[in-house]
């Protein structure tokens, strides 16, 4: 759709204006948050927005732009315009024919590149300063700093206690009223947090803490107790007020209840007690292998950067390394506990430490390991929290000593480092295929013979253990291409196998069938002899380990073939299918030890056989299969509640230990989920201390405790099914039928 030049003018207008309202607005908005979060009175917060918004209104004046600025604004930041927008605020029958043209030529431009134009309005520090006050507000909020203090330093009267009275028909007198209500929170000193003060009668505090509680009346009571899920704590008089203290080791509900001069119970609600515990350090080591390996000729120096955080603070950070020696039972270990080299800060909560691990300087010597590992302490007291990482291994290669062997019939491969492993063989394969684009062809072939090579001396390895000589070759039925010599001498003729021929092969066989019956009879014993003298039945392996590895070396042959050809591409399959053969045989030829059965005591040859059996005494073994039912309390209070609701039975002095007993499984279900049923644990509790119990209450009772139930898992037994004579009947005329 076209627009005329002023109407896009226009438009601009508008949109500039509601950007600079709305960037004062978001300068407005977050200070506003920030106080109503810091005083909690909705008027101071209404009182600094309007007053920011004022301000912002007073520097920015969105009422004072006009088309003319936005016209030059257009002109400056659209080349394309040719500073012509002006010619859309003059009257069109006083422009030149030559002004009206370039005036239609402009509204084009205009309506293509409306979109192009950027208004310059700081929305994104508005928007910054607005994240800055909210992530500010939310911290405060969140860490308690919501002020709870007046001006002379004393806690504001916030979400008073309300206490009710447990029996009204005993109350003659007015109930004593409360003044002053303070929970100070007292963090272990390890954590320097200081004390804080709140209203709030709901704990959510670290584990070890110190809870205090003071309370203040208008006039003097009785008693005053704190009663928690289990136990009633007597609170005690300070001066003109009441105080308890507690060390906070468990999550738990509590209330508070009095006692008035003329004998009048009153109790409070129910408030909760969350408990968080202190974290373990955690450790953390980037870019640092779990095992490394150094020649003897190379620096033997191990660098790394430990990272620790806590969070309230590192004691002491270690480094624990042994180094052993030796190999067989002359081994012999050696451990010291090292410093970081770099400055610890002790009680800070992150902490980055550098270590450099010389092995020459721990006198390691090749063939010797080194395992190491973090540790850290936390500030916690008196029992402080600890945590390690990982185990690091450090080894001296020692080429004199390397062998290759396997042990327990292949279960270990001790294969030396300077011979490559098929999978290390694939991985500089799939590098080699990886790096083409990079490397020259010469580079390129180079390498891939080189693996060739590798792939060889593994080939040969495996080789003496199917009875191989060192440099021969595979010994599998492979079918090799030849040529098929009609005419002329054949070359080969004389060592093939060709019964025409005067070959040593071919008198051989000629002569045994010359040799008497019965001495070429093959040997009953044959199958079950281990014959050393051939080359296939000399081996650690049964017959299928010796196919499987006899096909792995086939694979092995094949893949070499491909990478002396200088086609990696080609020869990965088969070094994949070589892995996955190895892989087969180690797994197969594990060896387990045999289970160890009972061993009896000897018989005494004295008593055999004598038939006495006074020594012997009968057994008798008596379970019980049936489950407990859950929550038992609770499923008698439902059904007690019920029957009150219905009015066919009064209320008992037994109702409120019922109900006690019903409130402290309750109570087990709402530490886990506080605020779920603690308003159900509330009523429960008034049902049990009041002795006159409201319908209303009861009813709000029996249905919180029918949501808190958790459903019953369910049961593979068999229900059984008991039927009357008449079904019996049934199923007989049922059969009949059949």
């Amino acid at each position: 759709m076209i627009y005329s030049g002023k109407d896009i003018l226009v438009a601009w207008k508008g949109r500039w204006q509601l950007m600079l309202v709305l960037e004062i607005v978001l300068y407005a908005i977050g200070p506003a948050i920030l106080a109503y979060v810091v005083t909690s009175k909705l008027l101071v917060a209404i009182s600094i927005f309007t007053a920011v918004v004022m301000l912002g209104a007073a520097i920015r004046k969105p009422w004072r732009l006009t088309l003319k600025k936005v016209s030059a604004f257009i002109d400056e930041q659209l080349e394309a315009a040719q500073f012509s927008t002006g010619l859309f605020l003059l009257p069109e029958k006083s422009l030149s024919d030559l002004a009206q043209l370039q005036r239609y030529r402009v509204e084009k431009v205009l309506n293509e590149n409306k979109r192009k134009v950027k208004l310059k309005v700081p929305l994104k520090k508005a928007a910054l300063v607005f994240a800055l006050f909210a992530g500010l507000a939310f911290s405060v909020y969140q860490w308690g700093g919501r002020s709870t203090l007046n001006a002379n330093g004393v806690p504001e009267k916030q979400e008073l206690i309300r206490f009710q009275p447990l029996d009204t028909t005993t109350q003659k007198n007015k109930a004593p009223k409360l003044e002053y209500q303070q929970l100070t929170i007292r963090y272990p000193s390890y954590t320097q947090i200081p004390a804080i003060s709140t209203s709030d009668m709901n704990v959510k505090a670290l584990e070890g803490s110190t809870l205090s509680w003071n309370l203040k009346f208008d006039r003097p009571v009785d008693s005053v107790l704190l009663e928690s899920s289990n136990k009633k704590y007597p609170m005690k008089i300070n001066g003109d007020g009441y105080t308890k203290n507690w060390l906070l080791n468990e999550a738990d509900f509590y209330n508070f209840r009095f006692t008035d001069s003329g004998g009048a119970s009153y109790q409070s609600e129910i408030y909760s007690i969350e408990m968080t515990k202190d974290e373990r350090p955690v450790i953390e080591i980037p870019k640092l292998e779990q095992f490394t390996t150094f020649d003897a000729g190379q620096a033997k120096k191990l660098d790394f950067q430990a990272s620790i955080t806590d969070d309230y603070g590192i004691a002491e950070v270690y480094i624990v390394a042994t180094v052993s020696k030796g190999e067989g039972e002359s081994v012999k270990f050696r451990e010291e506990r090292l410093p970081f080299d770099t400055r610890f800060d002790v009680g800070s909560k992150k902490q980055q430490l550098n270590k450099t691990l010389d092995l020459d300087s721990l006198k390691m010597e090749p063939g010797d390991e080194l395992y190491f590992y973090i540790g850290a302490v936390d500030s916690k007291r008196p029992d402080p929290n600890t945590t390690r990482s990982e185990t690091y291994f450090a080894v001296i290669r020692d080429t004199v000593s390397d062998g290759f062997a396997v042990e327990s019939t292949m279960g270990a491969d001790l294969m030396p480092a300077y011979f490559r492993s098929q999978r290390q063989l694939i991985i500089d394969t799939e590098k080699l295929i990886a790096d083409v684009p990079e490397i020259k062809k010469a580079e390129y072939n180079a390498t891939s013979n080189k693996l060739g090579s590798d792939q060889k001396a593994l080939r040969l390895k495996y080789g003496q253990f199917m009875g191989d000589e060192a440099d021969s070759g595979i010994q599998g039925n492979r079918e090799m291409p030849g040529e098929d010599v009609e005419n002329g001498d054949d070359p080969l003729s004389e060592y093939g196998h060709n019964h025409d021929g005067d070959n040593e092969h071919n008198l051989i066989e000629h002569e045994h069938e010359e040799e008497p019956p019965g001495e070429n009879e093959a040997d009953p014993l044959e199958n079950y002899l281990h014959n050393h003298d051939d080359s296939e039945e000399s081996t650690l392996f049964t017959q299928s380990l010796k196919s499987k590895l006899r096909q792995a070396l086939n694979e092995m042959w094949d893949a070499e073939l491909h990478l002396r050809l200088y086609e990696p591409s080609k020869s990965l399959p088969y070094q994949y299918r070589a892995l996955k053969l190895i892989q087969e045989i180690k797994n197969s030829a594990r060896i387990y030890v045999h289970r160890i059965g009972f061993d009896p005591p000897p018989i005494k040859e004295d008593r055999r056989l004598t038939g006495e059996i006074d020594a012997v005494k009968n057994f008798r073994k008596k379970e019980d299969l049936a489950k407990p039912e859950n929550f038992p309390f609770m499923r008698q209070s439902i059904e007690r509640l019920e029957r009150l609701l219905t009015g066919s039975e009064k209320s008992t002095d037994s109702d409120s230990a019922l109900f006690a007993k019903a409130g402290n499984e309750l109570a087990a279900l709402a530490v886990q989920n506080p605020g779920k049923h603690l308003e159900t644990l509330q009523q429960l509790k008034w049902l049990s201390d009041s002795k006159a119990r409201s319908l209303e209450a009861a009813e709000e009772v029996k249905r919180g405790l029918l949501e808190a139930i958790p459903e019953a898992a369910p049961d593979p037994t068999r229900n059984t099914v008991t039927t009357s004579g008449i079904d019996e009947l049934f199923l007989e005329e049922l059969n009949l039928d059949d």
